[in-house]
């Protein structure tokens, strides 16, 4: 019993560690972020804590409203439509990684600037 305690706190240490060491990076295909999503908040703001990027949503985390909610959010943010925002890992997670599909130098910039 304690073996198995042990093991999961360093497992999620250890996945905390990957997950905060590329909060963001440029591809060919645009630009990935890692996030954590705080949903059924008071207003939805992104919120950079250091090592973490995380954007507080209002939508229930019910029948994928969050993530419908957390897209919206961003595109109306950075001004990209919504179809170039995809949610590549994390669909039932709250820690989640994004990507901008976008070579527009000036929103890439911008999205840099407002998630680093």
């Amino acid at each position: 019993m304690i073996f198995k305690e042990i093991r999961r706190i360093s497992s999620k240490n250890i996945r905390y560690l990957c997950y905060t060491q590329l909060m963001i990076k440029q591809t060919s295909d645009g630009i990935i972020a890692n996030i954590k999503i705080s949903p059924n908040s008071k207003k939805n703001e992104i919120i950079n804590e250091g090592e973490i990027i995380k954007i507080k949503i209002t939508a229930q985390p019910i029948d994928g409203k969050a993530n419908k909610a957390l897209v919206e959010f961003l595109s109306k943010n950075f001004k990209i439509p919504k179809t170039s925002i995809k949610i590549v890992k994390g669909e039932t997670s709250k820690e989640k990684t994004i990507l901008f599909m976008t070579t527009d130098e000036e929103k890439i910039n911008q999205l840099k600037k407002t998630l680093e």
